[in-house]
């Protein structure tokens, strides 16, 4: 096939953004319903606390073992392999942690959410596929509208709780993985659409026409490696911030819930406190997504990931300070959410714009695996400071993090005019 004219790179384009985004939707309920659950299935089968935040590390470890291959995959073959072999991953994680419940087996249920996890790690490749043939002037724009769809889905997956036990207990399903029935039938939805409907493929467009562009002007285009390592570890960093705090919410909700309610305490009293606190947090992560993403075009991308900083920041404080009230918890996770949204946009829109075509999808992927190892790093240490430091001290440990990428920020600053 012959390199796109503009004309039909801007059509193109338009199409990839909307087939993605209807694809974010449809994933974005599994992997809602899978964030909700993971730590409360993980403490309920193992009978440990302490051992929950194992669930959302498996989850976080899954991209980080599969990020890299399905990045190498999407150079060789393109997008759409890709993203639909990550919707066999999730198919087959949601089968497992059912299975894994109806047995009460612990290591089936990581291996389950690991699996999942895999799966996701193609949900995290479509905001950098909605880069892959926008203009400079837009590629904020356009990777935020990506990431903005996920939010119908993210919050509808949480929200699915409730409704989702009423239908497992009508099909059969062990208790709490009624809602797995609704990611199923939204990944087969998802992987469809994909084989059907993204083409052409974005990036091996793109690839074609930085190949031809290239021949004709001979001009390669410059890298800048600083500013791509930094946007990594802005990227890694807000994502472990994000994720230890978030992971450890359910668990921490669960005993306020029995203190509010004593020993009157439902399990559906739980599903209602955690689905709404999450979907709030999830609505946070994506709801202002285009907000940020226009944000970063028109006043850089640095300081837009510095801003997602300030937002964390805020977060943790309301974590520290007001954890013992619901009100306080659920501000928390809307900013925890804010913050990472605006850092997540504006680093992945510096990473692909400072990073060379030949490097920029191997980047992509090592960003993505990286993220996900810390933040899977970072859950399982949630646990343990859960336990020994509450919720509080949660917080507090979390700072650290948030400092460390403001206090490196010069180190891409000096450039950062350069990438755009």
């Amino acid at each position: 096939m012959t390199a796109l004219t503009l004309e039909q790179q801007t059509a193109v384009q338009r199409r990839t953004v909307a087939v993605l985004s209807l694809g974010q939707v449809l994933g974005g309920i599994a992997f809602g319903a899978t964030v909700s659950l993971g730590a409360l299935l993980a403490a309920d089968i193992s009978g440990n606390d302490g051992l929950s935040g194992l669930a959302t590390a498996s989850v976080t470890l899954g991209p980080a073992l599969c990020s890299i291959p399905l990045a190498r995959m999407a150079a060789r073959f393109g997008r759409r392999r890709a993203l639909t072999l990550g919707n066999v991953f999730a198919l087959v994680g949601i089968a497992i942690v059912v299975l894994a419940v109806s047995l009460r087996i612990f290591p089936l249920l990581l291996l389950g959410t690991l699996t999942i996890g895999a799966g996701n790690a193609g949900n995290l490749q479509s905001r950098f596929a909605a880069t892959d043939l926008a203009s400079p002037q837009h590629r904020g724009r356009d990777l935020s509208i990506v990431v903005w769809s996920t939010t119908i889905g993210g919050v509808a997956g949480p929200l699915l709780l409730g409704p989702g036990e009423f239908v497992g207990h009508a099909i059969g399903m062990p208790p709490q993985t009624g809602s797995y029935a609704f990611s199923f039938v939204a990944q087969c939805a998802a992987l469809i659409l994909y084989l059907i409907a993204l083409r052409p493929d974005p990036l091996l467009a793109a690839q074609r026409l930085a190949t031809a562009a290239a021949a004709v002007t001979g001009v390669v285009r410059e890298d800048k490696p600083v500013v791509a390592r930094y946007a990594i570890f802005a990227i890694a960093g807000s994502h472990v911030v994000m994720a230890s705090v978030m992971a450890m919410t359910p668990v921490h909700l669960s005993h306020m819930a029995h203190t509010m309610h004593g020993m009157d305490t439902t399990p559906a009293d739980v599903s209602a406190l955690v689905g709404i606190t999450i979907a709030l947090h999830v609505g946070g992560m994506y709801a202002l997504s285009p907000v940020f993403g226009i944000l970063a075009d028109r006043w850089g991308r640095l300081r837009v990931i510095l801003l997602g900083q300030a937002l964390l920041g805020g977060a943790l404080v309301f974590a520290v300070l007001a954890n013992d009230q619901a009100w306080g918890v659920m501000v928390a996770l809307i900013l925890l959410g804010l913050g990472w949204s605006a850092a997540t946009v504006a680093g992945a829109a510096l990473l692909t714009e400072s990073s060379a075509p030949e490097l920029r999808t191997r980047r992509q992927g090592r960003s993505d695996s990286l993220m996900s190892l810390c933040a899977a790093a970072g859950a399982v240490l949630a646990g343990v400071i859960l336990s020994n430091f509450q919720y509080a001290g949660l917080g507090v440990a979390a700072s650290v993090v948030v400092v460390a990428i403001v206090v490196l920020s010069p180190l891409a600053r000096a450039r950062a005019a350069e990438a755009g």
